[in-house]
């Protein structure tokens, strides 16, 4: 039995990676009966990851490995995942919601004889 539909198994793969593991994704799934919150469960193990090695080691002459960035890309990626829609997110069939278009014309700026 398939607990996270297609719709929502896609959204958490684009906010995690593809290749990450569909069974352990329905695993936290039910625990925790969020797509939202089981992309930040597995993005929050990352970061704790992260921090729990050196962010940068340096061999004198020889290699320097910094890590920092990757945590700084990790936070705003968590960050994202708060602030955007998420599929099963209470109103999402709202039709009351404004959904707000621009449109813009583009005119030629001279005319051609």
């Amino acid at each position: 039995m398939n607990l996270v539909d297609e719709f929502q198994r896609s959204w958490l793969l684009a906010q995690l990676v593809p290749d990450t593991d569909p069974a352990d994704l329905e695993r936290r799934f039910f625990r925790l009966r969020s797509v939202r919150a089981v992309a930040l469960e597995v993005l929050g193990e990352r970061r704790a990851k992260l921090l729990a090695d050196p962010l940068k080691v340096t061999v004198d002459g020889v290699v320097t490995m910094d890590l920092q960035e990757n945590l700084r890309g990790i936070e705003r990626q968590i960050e994202q995942v708060r602030q955007a829609p998420a599929p099963d997110d209470p109103g999402d069939g709202d039709d009351s919601a404004v959904v707000s278009m621009e449109v813009t014309w583009l005119a030629p700026t001279r005319r051609y004889r």
